[in-house]
């Protein structure tokens, strides 16, 4: 975009909610040049500013490609998300971005891809799972863990589902708490682990939802003989200027806005099995 501190009005085009406060906005923008000139990878946010609100890093969730528009699946959890969960189709708000380093597809090609997720955590690698389905040639297995606190916060069961019968692909879910006749795994996405099937001289893995979940997933990796250097983390904090200048996302000497928020996991490995940073 063609400056890093001024918003671009973006209008919805769709609002689909996902679960009671899941939701997620499909966005074009006013600008038909902005529009045009727009592009993004996979793990990489925008700064979504709603007037008299604020703004907040949300992650992209749509396939880069999809040229029409894009998406962001946001959970309504505090002043802005739950004022932007008040809009309707045809309202605009602000963007800044897109911002931070994205997930290594590149690097994922002719591989096995592991995507490890935990509650919304799923949103930033859905362009990943999109991006491999529609480009399935180029990678080998895809292997999905996903995991919930509450089987009724598992949103797009629906595509879980179809992505389970795509060819190569396996799809595990979990759950720490379900309601009767629950179908899948009991408990949590690094239970699966032992069970996803892939090569571990051969595959990317990349994990992102709460912290301690992404390090025993790593760590139940690692057990399984994947290298280190193939495991990648995205990772949060509050995140207020998107460039590098106001500290909120310093984890250690690491800004997560422009040095993340997608990581090789032995670049912060250290820092993340340190409480209180």
């Amino acid at each position: 975009m063609s400056s890093p501190h001024a918003p671009h009005l973006a209008r919805i085009v769709e609002r689909v909610q996902e679960s009671e406060d899941i939701f997620t906005l499909r966005l074009r923008f006013d600008d038909p040049t902005m529009h045009e000139r727009y592009r993004f990878a996979p793990g990489q946010f925008n700064m979504v500013y709603l007037p008299g609100a604020g703004e907040v890093p949300i992650s992209l969730s749509s396939d880069p490609e999809e040229r029409d528009d894009f998406a962001h699946t946001i959970r309504a959890a505090g002043r802005v998300t739950k004022g932007l969960a008040q809009l309707k189709c045809g309202d605009e708000v602000g963007l800044r971005g897109p911002y931070g380093r994205g997930w290594p597809l590149a690097k994922a090609e002719d591989r096995d891809v592991i995507i490890v997720t935990g509650g919304l955590g799923c949103a930033p690698v859905m362009a990943v799972i999109h991006y491999v389905l529609k480009r399935r040639e180029r990678f080998r297995r895809l292997v999905i863990l996903q995991g919930v606190k509450h089987s009724h916060d598992l949103i797009w069961r629906a595509s879980y589902e179809r992505w389970a019968q795509a060819p190569d692909t396996q799809v595990l879910i979990a759950a720490n708490a379900t309601e009767a006749l629950w179908p899948w795994h009991v408990g949590t996405p690094v239970d699966l682990v032992g069970e996803a099937r892939f090569d571990p001289a051969n595959a990317v893995t990349m994990i992102c939802g709460p912290e301690g979940m992404m390090v025993a997933a790593a760590k139940a990796l690692t057990a399984r003989g994947l290298p280190e250097a193939d495991i990648h983390v995205s990772l949060e904090r509050n995140m207020q200027c998107a460039l590098g200048l106001c500290g909120h996302c310093q984890l250690g000497g690491k800004f997560l806005c422009k040095d993340g928020p997608v990581f090789a996991w032995p670049e912060v490995k250290s820092l993340l099995e340190r409480g209180g940073l």
